[in-house]
């Protein structure tokens, strides 16, 4: 009887183990299905219409298209983009959703407030996303032409000259104060709660500066309106070939680029992460989908997950060494 009972229990036992067994496969099966057997969500930190919303729809249709499965971009904005990644941070980690992240969340907030989530645990990086650079512009009344003009009137006043960003910790921002480093001035950082209201009083001379969406200023530049004295980039664009970059200016090597890379929730496993990145890569060398995008004057920026990785962590450490250098807060 006792021998029996034995039996028995090793019998249940084993059954129990190989249930348990065959559920875990399944699960981890289920997990990296691809593309996931749930609607795909691609998680933007903005509002419809600016340059992360236009790059994200356009992605998100090839995307679809290629997978054969719908990828609905879900507009989440406020807080400079925190709100978005912190919910990504949270979100399920089975392929199902994606985020097009950005400089300001991904390596520059955590330097400068307190962020519930850290990009490079609770994110995990996918591939590169888009990037174009930031365009210095002066209104006509600042009486200056060129980046050598502006930094004179600068130490000349100093303190009176002001710049306009699209809120503390922004890409605007820290493109202000990179230059303030690198060239020994103190303009003194105006925040705003977007592009439009900083852009409208740099029309209204109510601010001296702006480290500008190319985008957004090239109306007022063709009209006269505003005067710009360079790009913050390596490179000319295409579509301001006649405008010095920052480093042409007399400032080698300064770069300070607006850029969205491609990230999921941290514990993805890593065939989906791959996956996703061999999507995203094929959309992003496109040419249908590379020349829309130059169309709105951003540029494709295909990586490698350990690139992005790579590139996210020279990024943060810039922008940490210029946030301690310049005493920056959030305020």
């Amino acid at each position: 009887m006792k021998e029996t009972s034995i039996k028995k229990r090793t019998l249940l036992m084993s059954a129990l183990a190989l249930a348990t067994a065959v559920a875990t496969l399944s699960g981890a099966a289920h997990a990296q299905d691809f593309p996931p057997k749930k609607p795909v969500t691609l998680v933007v930190g903005f509002a419809a219409g600016g340059a992360a919303d236009a790059a994200a729809r356009l992605i998100a249709k090839k995307l679809g298209e290629n997978i054969g499965q719908s990828v609905v971009v879900d507009n989440k904005g406020g807080a400079g983009g925190n709100i978005a990644h912190q919910f990504v941070a949270n979100a399920p980690a089975d392929g199902s959703v994606l985020l097009l992240g950005s400089v300001g969340p991904l390596t520059i907030a955590p330097h400068l407030m307190k962020v519930n989530y850290d990009p490079f645990k609770d994110l995990a990086a996918v591939s590169g996303g888009v990037n174009f650079p930031n365009v210095l512009v002066v209104h006509k009344g600042a009486g200056v032409k060129t980046l050598a003009e502006f930094v004179q009137l600068s130490k000349k006043k100093p303190g009176s000259v002001d710049f306009a960003s699209t809120g503390a910790g922004s890409a605007s921002h820290l493109a202000g104060e990179l230059f303030n480093q690198r060239a020994g001035i103190d303009m003194t950082h105006v925040p705003y709660k977007g592009g439009a209201p900083a852009l409208q009083d740099l029309l209204g001379e109510r601010v001296t500066s702006y480290f500008a969406a190319p985008p957004t200023a090239l109306p007022h530049i063709e009209a006269g309106k505003l005067i710009p004295l360079a790009t913050t980039g390596l490179t000319r664009p295409s579509y301001m070939p006649n405008i010095p970059t920052v480093a042409e200016a007399g400032y080698p090597g300064f770069e300070a680029l607006n850029w969205y890379a491609f990230v999921a929730p941290g514990k993805t496993p890593a065939p989906l992460l791959d996956r996703w990145n061999q999507e995203i890569v094929k959309v992003l060398n496109d040419p249908s989908v590379k020349d829309a995008l130059n169309k709105h004057g951003l540029t494709p920026q295909p990586t490698t997950r350990a690139e992005l990785t790579a590139f996210m962590k020279k990024e943060s450490t810039q922008w940490a060494t210029i946030i301690k250098e310049r005493k920056l807060t959030a305020d």
